[in-house]
């Protein structure tokens, strides 16, 4: 995982999910725990990405 992964993993979750896997269910998943609270969007995000 880039250092530029990481850093949109924590700002900007749904963005390094893009990024890393396109459109699609991961994608989804990530924008919808990010909308109810950031941390989980967050966490997600660094899973997915790994």
């Amino acid at each position: 995982m880039s250092l530029l992964t990481i850093i949109l993993s924590i700002l900007l979750p749904p963005v390094a999910v893009f990024m890393k896997h396109g459109a699609g269910k991961d994608l989804v998943i990530n924008i919808i725990l990010t909308l109810f609270a950031w941390i989980p969007g967050v966490i997600h995000a660094l899973i997915v990405n790994k």
